[in-house]
Parts: C-alpha cells; structure tokens; sequence
C-alpha cells in the first residue's frame, strides 16, 4: 500500500493519532499502540516518518555520493517505511482510516508541529538502553515532551507485559500540570475498563517533621479532592488512591511495574509543601517499563 503525502488537520477536523514511525520493521509496538488508541476513539491514525539528514556512511576510499543521491536514498528507504507499517496497520485494523505522511528535516520540529492538531502523539523507546534512547543525543522524546502541544505517549519496545486485571497509574501532586493528566488518565482507564490508581507521592523536606500524621491527611485529602469530581463523570472507573511516602520518580515507577500506562503532568509545580511532579516526567521516562503518557497543562 503506497502512503500518500498529507496535509496538517484543520480545526475542523478529527484529531489524529500521531505516531512516529521507526524503519525497523522489528519495532511496530508503539504503531500497534496507537493503531489500537485509534480504534479505540474512534480517530483516524497518522503514521510520521521524518527523512532526517544524510549521514556520512561511505568508506574514505570511497567518492561520496552527491546531495541529491543522499536524498533520494533516504526519500525511497521512507517511502519503503511508511508503506511497510501503513500494511502492518491495515492487516490489524482493516477499516481504520490512515494516513502517512513522509517529512524532511529536524525530528523534533516535525513531530511538534505534528502535535499542534493531534489527540495524543506517540513515539517508540527502545530496551534494554532504554536511558541511553530516551536520554541520549539522538532520542526526540525529551525535546518533544517540553515543547508539545498534545500529551506524548513513549511506548517501550519491546512490548511491556502488564499485570492482569489490567489497570493504570496517574500522578497527583495538586498543580494544575497533574490535573489535566488525571482528567486524561480517568478517560484511558474508562475506554479500557480498567482500575485507576491515583498516586500522591510525599515526600518531607531536609528538616523531617517528627509527627507525619497531619501532613499526610492533608495530602489525602487533597488527593480525594482531585479525583473526586473526574470520579463523577467516570462513575464506572473502579478508582483507588494512596499516598506513600518518598521520592515522587521512585513511588510512580514502583506503582506503575505491572501497569497497562503511567499518566503523569509536565512542567509541574507541587501544589503542596513536599511534594513535586515537574521533572517527575522525565524521571519516570527514565525508570519506567511501562508506557509513559506525559500531559501537558491545558493552555
């Protein structure tokens, strides 16, 4: 199947889900991700393959190709791409409505212009040198996460096994950044009908306060608080929430191990002394086996 050049969604339109396309037909677990999502929202699918820049990969004996041959080289290995995953889709879900699109230039600027008018985008990490991938110089994950404009899924390779009954994990931490990622975790929880587990991680500053009864009920209650009204308009999420002390990156991961996904805010702020969830996202990025789905604070 020949994928076809397309245009960015108008306002008008449905938002897509955005994935990334890896040319390694060995990686398709973040495609399947969100092929799945998809269907799921009944959204269509975009596949994003970006050409990148030709790299030097030509022996010194050798005559170097000229710009033009670069190019084309890497045009036909990204069409071969895109056709390769627009077939492995169509043979998961033959009635879902996809487009691909074939970019030149940075990654990172693509895949956020990518998401001015996605639903969720969706990029591929690869294990076990899941730090060095998401870490490293030639990862986009991190660069994108700061500057997108739709929450950004980061899907494992290869496939995390999650504990069955499945369920999800959200991080709270009373900021507005948290609140739109419980918003979103409560609505993946419902369209999979699966448990929600809200997490507060407290964490007591360098002078330990010697009775933690009191800040801890705070943190409850604010916790119950968040959740309380999403809870309302999802009644048939089954919801638990704890609050468990030390470091939010540590709690979150240890609470998401056997998770189908961990929702957590970006550029948060703790609402309450103690407590952090602003780097928390790039923390759980680097520790978590699971899906991290990074949400960006409304506006």
């Amino acid at each position: 199947m020949e994928p076809t050049e397309a245009t960015v969604s108008g306002p008008g339109d449905r938002r897509s889900i955005v994935v990334g396309v890896d040319p390694d037909p060995a990686h398709r677990t973040a495609v399947a991700w969100a092929a799945d999502e998809a269907v799921r929202r009944g959204l269509p699918l975009r596949l994003v393959h970006v050409e990148g820049v030709p790299t030097r990969g030509y022996r010194r004996q050798e005559v170097p190709p000229s710009w033009e041959k670069w190019n084309e080289g890497l045009h036909t290995a990204g069409k071969q791409a895109l056709g390769e995953v627009t077939d492995f889709v169509a043979g998961r879900y033959p009635r879902l409505e996809v487009d691909a699109l074939l970019a030149e230039g940075d990654p990172v600027w693509v895949l956020r212009e990518q998401s001015r008018d996605a639903t969720v985008l969706v990029l591929g990490s690869r294990r076990p040198s899941r730090r060095q991938d998401v870490f490293g110089s030639a990862s986009v994950a991190l660069p994108v996460m700061a500057h997108a404009h739709c929450p950004l899924v980061v899907v494992p390779e290869p496939e995390h096994l999650p504990q069955e009954p499945g369920y999800y994990v959200v991080g709270v931490d009373g900021s507005e950044h948290s609140a739109a990622a419980v918003d979103l975790a409560f609505e993946e929880a419902a369209l999979r009908g699966v448990e929600l587990r809200a997490v507060l991680a407290w964490e007591p500053g360098p002078l330990r306060i010697f009775d933690e009864h009191e800040p801890q009920q705070e943190c409850r209650r604010l916790l119950s608080e968040i959740v309380a009204g999403r809870h309302a308009r999802f009644p048939e999420v089954r919801l638990r929430h704890d609050v468990v002390v030390g470091h939010p990156v540590q709690v979150l991961t240890d609470a998401s191990a056997h998770a189908l996904g961990l929702v957590v805010g970006t550029r948060g702020r703790g609402g309450f002394a103690g407590m952090l969830l602003g780097s928390v996202s790039q923390g759980v990025l680097h520790h978590a086996d699971c899906p991290v789905i990074a949400v960006p604070s409304r506006g």
